[in-house]
Protein backbone atom coordinates (compact mmCIF):
# COMPACT_ATOMS: atom_id res chain seq x y z
CA UNK A 1 0.00 0.00 0.00
CA UNK A 2 -2.81 -0.14 -1.73
CA UNK A 3 1.43 -2.30 -3.27
CA UNK A 4 1.55 0.86 -3.81
CA UNK A 5 2.30 0.17 -4.36
CA UNK A 6 5.15 2.52 -4.59
CA UNK A 7 9.27 2.18 -5.08
CA UNK A 8 5.36 4.15 -6.44
CA UNK A 9 3.46 3.46 -3.92
CA UNK A 10 6.34 4.07 -1.32
CA UNK A 11 8.30 7.59 -1.82
CA UNK A 12 9.70 9.51 1.28
CA UNK A 13 10.68 12.95 1.82
CA UNK A 14 11.67 15.36 3.94
CA UNK A 15 8.03 15.95 4.77
CA UNK A 16 6.33 12.76 4.57
CA UNK A 17 5.08 10.36 6.89
CA UNK A 18 7.64 6.86 6.22
CA UNK A 19 7.32 6.32 3.66
CA UNK A 20 5.27 8.98 1.90
CA UNK A 21 3.18 12.60 2.80
CA UNK A 22 -0.48 12.41 3.20
CA UNK A 23 -1.39 14.75 0.02
CA UNK A 24 0.55 11.79 -2.01
CA UNK A 25 -0.63 9.50 0.19
CA UNK A 26 -4.09 10.53 -1.28
CA UNK A 27 -3.13 10.93 -4.89
CA UNK A 28 -2.08 7.56 -4.70
CA UNK A 29 -4.87 5.93 -3.47
CA UNK A 30 -7.47 7.89 -5.16
CA UNK A 31 -8.50 5.16 -7.87
CA UNK A 32 -9.31 2.99 -4.93
CA UNK A 33 -11.06 5.51 -3.56
CA UNK A 34 -13.27 6.02 -6.53
CA UNK A 35 -13.43 2.24 -6.58
CA UNK A 36 -15.03 2.41 -3.55
CA UNK A 37 -17.88 4.78 -4.09
CA UNK A 38 -18.65 3.26 -7.41
CA UNK A 39 -19.06 -0.17 -5.71
CA UNK A 40 -21.53 1.28 -2.94
CA UNK A 41 -23.55 2.49 -5.49
CA UNK A 42 -23.59 -0.18 -8.09
CA UNK A 43 -21.72 -2.53 -8.31
CA UNK A 44 -18.38 -4.60 -8.71
CA UNK A 45 -18.02 -4.24 -12.31
CA UNK A 46 -18.78 -0.40 -12.58
CA UNK A 47 -16.17 0.20 -9.88
CA UNK A 48 -13.89 -1.92 -11.88
CA UNK A 49 -14.65 0.15 -14.76
CA UNK A 50 -13.71 3.18 -12.71
CA UNK A 51 -10.72 2.26 -10.95
CA UNK A 52 -9.04 1.26 -14.44
CA UNK A 53 -10.00 4.69 -16.07
CA UNK A 54 -8.65 6.49 -12.97
CA UNK A 55 -5.35 4.54 -12.60
CA UNK A 56 -4.79 5.65 -16.42
CA UNK A 57 -5.75 9.15 -15.85
CA UNK A 58 -3.32 8.95 -13.00
CA UNK A 59 -0.48 7.69 -15.08
CA UNK A 60 -1.24 10.51 -17.44
CA UNK A 61 -1.51 13.26 -15.41
CA UNK A 62 2.18 12.43 -13.76
CA UNK A 63 3.41 11.97 -16.79
CA UNK A 64 1.88 15.44 -18.24
CA UNK A 65 2.85 17.26 -14.81
CA UNK A 66 6.40 15.78 -14.10
CA UNK A 67 7.55 14.86 -17.43
CA UNK A 68 8.04 11.07 -16.63
CA UNK A 69 6.06 7.90 -15.44
CA UNK A 70 5.58 7.05 -11.57
CA UNK A 71 6.74 2.84 -11.46
CA UNK A 72 3.98 1.80 -8.86
CA UNK A 73 1.35 3.82 -11.16
CA UNK A 74 2.80 2.17 -14.15
CA UNK A 75 2.94 -1.37 -12.52
CA UNK A 76 -0.71 -1.09 -10.94
CA UNK A 77 -2.23 0.63 -13.69
CA UNK A 78 -0.55 -2.36 -16.15
CA UNK A 79 -2.00 -5.29 -13.29
CA UNK A 80 -5.16 -3.70 -13.07
CA UNK A 81 -5.69 -3.56 -17.44
CA UNK A 82 -5.40 -7.17 -17.40
CA UNK A 83 -7.26 -8.25 -14.62
CA UNK A 84 -9.79 -5.79 -14.43
CA UNK A 85 -10.20 -5.93 -18.08
CA UNK A 86 -10.66 -9.67 -17.39
CA UNK A 87 -12.91 -9.35 -14.84
CA UNK A 88 -15.45 -7.12 -17.66
CA UNK A 89 -15.04 -9.55 -20.08
CA UNK A 90 -15.83 -13.01 -18.14
CA UNK A 91 -17.99 -11.02 -15.92
CA UNK A 92 -16.19 -13.02 -12.92
CA UNK A 93 -14.86 -10.43 -10.06
CA UNK A 94 -12.37 -13.09 -9.36
CA UNK A 95 -9.63 -11.68 -11.64
CA UNK A 96 -10.16 -8.13 -9.35
CA UNK A 97 -9.65 -9.73 -6.38
CA UNK A 98 -6.31 -10.89 -7.65
CA UNK A 99 -5.61 -7.76 -8.67
CA UNK A 100 -3.73 -6.56 -5.04
CA UNK A 101 -2.12 -9.60 -4.55
CA UNK A 102 -0.45 -9.58 -7.78
CA UNK A 103 0.49 -5.98 -7.32
CA UNK A 104 1.99 -6.44 -3.58
CA UNK A 105 4.09 -9.79 -4.66
CA UNK A 106 5.21 -7.62 -8.23
CA UNK A 107 6.47 -5.30 -5.77
CA UNK A 108 7.46 -7.61 -3.24
CA UNK A 109 10.17 -9.43 -5.60
CA UNK A 110 11.74 -5.83 -6.69
CA UNK A 111 12.07 -4.85 -3.41
CA UNK A 112 13.79 -8.24 -2.08
CA UNK A 113 15.43 -8.78 -5.03
CA UNK A 114 17.38 -5.11 -5.16
CA UNK A 115 18.87 -6.91 -2.14
CA UNK A 116 21.13 -8.90 -4.80
CA UNK A 117 21.52 -6.78 -7.15
CA UNK A 118 23.54 -3.35 -7.61
CA UNK A 119 25.29 -2.05 -4.27
CA UNK A 120 22.20 -0.39 -3.36
CA UNK A 121 18.46 -1.46 -2.21
CA UNK A 122 15.36 0.02 -4.12
CA UNK A 123 14.19 1.83 -0.93
CA UNK A 124 17.79 3.28 -0.76
CA UNK A 125 18.38 4.63 -4.72
CA UNK A 126 14.76 6.57 -4.44
CA UNK A 127 15.19 7.95 -0.50
CA UNK A 128 18.96 8.22 0.20
CA UNK A 129 18.94 11.68 -1.88
CA UNK A 130 17.54 13.08 0.25
CA UNK A 131 18.63 11.30 3.77
CA UNK A 132 21.35 8.86 5.24
CA UNK A 133 21.15 5.94 6.98
CA UNK A 134 23.92 3.33 7.43
CA UNK A 135 23.53 0.77 4.70
CA UNK A 136 22.55 -1.63 7.28
CA UNK A 137 19.95 -0.13 8.20
CA UNK A 138 19.03 0.70 4.77
CA UNK A 139 19.03 -3.46 3.54
CA UNK A 140 16.49 -3.92 6.77
CA UNK A 141 14.02 -1.54 6.09
CA UNK A 142 13.88 -2.90 2.62
CA UNK A 143 13.66 -6.65 3.61
CA UNK A 144 10.60 -5.18 6.01
CA UNK A 145 9.43 -3.63 3.22
CA UNK A 146 9.71 -6.47 0.51
CA UNK A 147 8.14 -8.99 3.08
CA UNK A 148 5.43 -6.16 4.10
CA UNK A 149 4.44 -6.58 0.49
CA UNK A 150 4.24 -10.37 0.04
CA UNK A 151 2.41 -10.72 3.64
CA UNK A 152 -0.07 -8.36 2.23
CA UNK A 153 -0.72 -10.06 -0.79
CA UNK A 154 -1.60 -13.37 1.41
CA UNK A 155 -3.76 -11.53 3.54
CA UNK A 156 -5.90 -10.59 0.22
CA UNK A 157 -6.10 -13.74 -0.93
CA UNK A 158 -7.31 -15.20 2.60
CA UNK A 159 -9.80 -12.57 2.83
CA UNK A 160 -11.07 -12.73 -1.26
CA UNK A 161 -11.12 -16.45 -1.24
CA UNK A 162 -11.07 -18.02 1.91
CA UNK A 163 -12.32 -16.41 4.90
CA UNK A 164 -15.87 -17.55 5.98
CA UNK A 165 -16.66 -19.38 3.21
CA UNK A 166 -20.27 -20.48 4.30
CA UNK A 167 -21.39 -16.77 3.98
CA UNK A 168 -23.28 -15.61 0.64
CA UNK A 169 -21.07 -14.83 -1.80
CA UNK A 170 -21.86 -10.74 -2.04
CA UNK A 171 -21.61 -10.30 1.90
CA UNK A 172 -17.79 -12.09 0.81
CA UNK A 173 -17.58 -9.48 -1.72
CA UNK A 174 -18.49 -6.45 0.30
CA UNK A 175 -15.95 -7.70 3.20
CA UNK A 176 -13.31 -7.90 0.80
CA UNK A 177 -13.80 -4.32 -0.73
CA UNK A 178 -13.76 -3.22 2.75
CA UNK A 179 -10.68 -4.82 3.44
CA UNK A 180 -9.18 -3.66 0.49
CA UNK A 181 -10.11 -0.21 1.13
CA UNK A 182 -9.91 0.49 4.83
CA UNK A 183 -7.52 -2.90 5.55
CA UNK A 184 -4.47 -2.90 3.48
CA UNK A 185 -5.03 1.15 3.82
CA UNK A 186 -4.71 1.33 7.34
CA UNK A 187 -2.13 -1.57 7.86
CA UNK A 188 0.34 0.19 5.00
CA UNK A 189 -0.07 3.34 7.09
CA UNK A 190 0.30 1.54 10.81
CA UNK A 191 3.57 -0.24 9.62
CA UNK A 192 4.87 3.15 7.75
CA UNK A 193 4.72 4.58 11.27
CA UNK A 194 6.41 1.52 13.12
CA UNK A 195 9.12 1.58 10.28
CA UNK A 196 9.68 5.70 10.87
CA UNK A 197 10.08 5.25 14.70
CA UNK A 198 11.96 2.28 14.65
CA UNK A 199 14.63 3.96 12.10
CA UNK A 200 14.48 7.04 13.55
CA UNK A 201 17.42 7.64 15.16
CA UNK A 202 19.65 6.24 12.43
CA UNK A 203 18.41 8.89 9.75
CA UNK A 204 20.74 12.04 8.84
CA UNK A 205 19.11 14.46 6.39
CA UNK A 206 20.52 16.05 3.92
CA UNK A 207 21.26 19.80 3.95
CA UNK A 208 19.67 21.73 1.01
CA UNK A 209 22.22 21.80 -1.89
CA UNK A 210 23.07 25.69 -2.35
Amino acid sequence: MSAQNSIDYYNFSSTSVFPFGFMKLLFDFFPLILFFGAYKFYDIYLATLVAMAASLAQVVFVRIRHGKFETTHVVTLFVILIFGGMTLLFRDDMFIKWKPTIVNWIFAVIVLGSQFIGKQTVLERLLGGQMQMPAAIWKKVNVSWGLFFFVSGLLNVYVAFYFRPHLDEQLRTDFWVNFKVFGLLGLTLAFSIIQMMLVARYITTKPPES
